[in-house]
């Protein structure tokens, strides 16, 4: 029983990660990521569709980002919706083809995208106490009705406590790698 609780709360706390880092994607650093477009949605024939898979987005060089819609009349929306999202690009059209430069990083734009990250790892960090917190509880009801002992419920919420410290320590080091990724020029 003790064991479900346990594995639970670490898939709770591997999807925050897998969160993070899906949002650690969407934030740009100076070089060219198809990722970076992930968020960017067109309309098609009438619902919105994600950019993927209306379109191939391929790197070009390294600053330069590179988009193949598969129909023609797409060109104009997802030249529009680029240019609506909040990433701060501007591409240019070339037939068919939608090239997108990255521009470079001001020091400024830097320290509002690791601000950004920051927020992103807090988030990521209150989602897995969130999930301990809620092994606790399961822990505590556990014992409230005598189905494990007092140390049973001390060395599962010691378990926890570890399982929740090693996913924290992974968040602060997805963080770092990050902000290092940020200030490189």
């Amino acid at each position: 029983m003790i064991e479900d609780i346990k594995k639970d709360a670490k898939a709770r706390m591997d999807k925050a990660l897998s969160a993070l880092a899906g949002n650690f994607n969407k934030i740009r650093t100076g070089r060219a990521h198809p990722s970076i477009l992930d968020g960017i949605h067109v309309s098609y024939y009438g619902a919105d569709a994600p950019l993927s898979q209306v379109a191939n987005v391929n790197v070009e060089d390294a600053r330069t980002l590179s988009v193949t819609p598969w129909e023609k009349s797409l060109v104009p929306d997802i030249e529009k919706a680029i240019m609506k999202s909040d990433l701060g690009l501007n591409p240019s059209t070339a037939g068919t083809v939608i090239r997108i430069p990255m521009p470079m990083l001001t020091e400024e734009t830097r320290k509002n995208f690791i601000r950004q990250a920051r927020g992103e790892a807090e988030t990521a960090r209150v989602s897995i106490r969130n999930a301990r917190r809620d092994a606790l509880a399961e822990v505590k009801a556990l014992l409230k009705e005598k189905e494990i002992s007092e140390d049973d419920e001390r060395r599962a919420g010691d378990e926890i406590q570890k399982i929740t410290d090693k996913h924290v320590a992974d968040v602060d080091q997805a963080l770092a790698a990050k902000e290092k990724d940020l200030m490189e020029i």
